[in-house]
């Protein structure tokens, strides 16, 4: 019974932070609009790129300095020792 409810509550939590393309669009306008730009103008169009733009650098961030994809190097120290 208990694993039921906390694989309910995992699922449901996991699912909460999906967002489809179209809810993340009207974030993204909604966004733009807040700053005072009006809709159907560049400016308009270069704060949504902007936004996206950042998405995908801050995206790429995270992947960056994922421990799983950074490569393991194992070495042994060589010691030379100065010729007399």
């Amino acid at each position: 019974m208990k694993f039921r409810t906390v694989l309910l509550l995992l699922t449901a939590a996991v699912l909460a932070g999906c967002v489809s393309s179209e809810e993340q669009r009207a974030r993204d306008e909604e966004k733009c609009r807040s700053y005072g730009f009006s809709a159907r103008n560049d400016a308009f169009a270069e704060c949504l790129q902007r936004i996206e733009l950042d998405r995908r650098a801050e995206f790429r961030r995270r992947s960056d300095f994922d421990d799983w994809t950074r490569p393991v190097v194992v070495y042994r120290p060589v010691v030379v020792a100065p010729r007399p």
